[in-house]
């Protein structure tokens, strides 16, 4: 009878086990991801990279946190816990976050091409295709019809030039009133007459959706990124320096393994990212010999939600030193710091 005991509280000892690790937590777990070459997700028709080096992009990894990794990330170094719903947004599913993220993906993209293209004096030209919607709220009318990642092209038949000109369109119209709404659904072209709704709860008229300017670059030459399972926008700035590196005779890798991160905007500025602690750990494991980190400005805001935050270049410069790395960790706050600093750089 004793053994018989033994064994059942034996089995449910295993069954809770079991159950512990897929069972999930509201929280996420982030620790230092890859650092990727970018010179095989970049093509230029009829160019080469001309890299000896490599420059590379780096990632932070992120999973939905059980009880196991929940207790991990407590005594881990560079592993830190982040609340769901810090991380998604309010009724946000799993879909619509993988959608924001990859379309904040493909923005840094088209920006870093365009910096990139600019500075090489190649042809580049944007194409507004319409609205991407992002999400959608779940008790609104449109959700009936509309999904993350359908392109909204016309609005009762009208065009427009951007999402501000969209907007201003909606909110002509009242609360209650119906527009019919012409978009496409896994490439498939739609049409829905939806209802308005308050959309602040202030009497604003509007679908219910949260959008992004959906954008097309025509280029010359003709340029192609694999990004498709990378998202976010923090790998902008070596995005650009890799494309740019396609032009002209200079290899701007001078034979070196660069790493770096941050995000980069049309004019060439340089912002802050999330994780740059686990960046600098990840990038340190690929051996970087120098690693280019936002040197942001902190704001007054930022400091009234993180009262001890201070620039990405700090905090990297700060764990290079607690890991003992070697990498030289340069602040830039534009692309073209990254470039200065690389003609001081002796070639290999």
């Amino acid at each position: 009878m004793r053994r018989n005991w033994k064994k059942l509280l034996a089995g449910l000892i295993v069954l809770v086990l079991v159950v512990a690790f897929f069972v999930p937590l509201p929280y996420y777990v982030t620790r230092p991801g890859s650092a990727d070459k970018l010179d095989p997700l970049v093509s230029v028709e009829g160019y080469s990279s001309n890299g000896k080096g490599v420059f590379r992009l780096v990632t932070i990894a992120m999973g939905q946190a059980n009880i196991y990794s929940y207790l991990a990330a407590k005594v881990l170094p560079y592993q830190e816990l982040e609340k769901e719903s810090d991380v998604r947004g309010e009724h946000e599913t799993d879909e619509e976050y993988n959608v924001r993220q990859l379309s904040l993906m493909n923005q840094s993209k088209n920006n870093a091409i365009q910096v990139a293209y600019k500075a090489a004096g190649k042809s580049v030209k944007v194409e507004y295709r319409g609205v991407y919607v992002l999400s959608v709220m779940p008790d609104a009318p449109a959700a009936k019809y509309l999904a993350a990642g359908d392109l909204i092209t016309a609005i009762d038949g009208k065009s427009f030039a951007s999402s501000a000109e969209f907007i201003k369109y909606v909110r002509s119209k009242k609360v209650g009133d119906k527009v019919e709404v012409s978009y496409k659904h896994e490439d498939k072209s739609e049409k829905a007459s939806i209802e308005l709704i308050d959309i602040d709860k202030k009497g604003t008229p509007g679908i219910g959706i949260s959008l992004v300017d959906d954008q097309k670059l025509v280029t010359d030459p003709k340029i192609k990124i694999d990004s498709d399972k990378i998202g976010g926008p923090s790998a902008g700035l070596m995005f650009t320096l890799e494309i740019y590196n396609h032009f002209g005779d200079t290899d701007w890798t001078k034979g070196r393994n660069i790493a770096g991160t941050g995000t980069i905007d049309v004019d060439g500025n340089v912002g802050r990212i999330g994780g740059i602690d686990q960046k600098i750990v990840a990038a340190d494991r690929a051996d970087a010999e120098i690693f280019f980190a936002p040197d942001d400005t902190v704001t007054a805001e930022l400091k009234k939600v993180e009262p001890g935050a201070v620039s990405n270049y700090e905090e990297a410069v700060k764990t290079a030193k607690a890991i003992d790395s070697k990498m030289k960790v340069v602040p830039v706050k534009t692309f073209q710091d990254a470039l200065d600093y690389l003609k001081t750089v002796k070639a290999k």
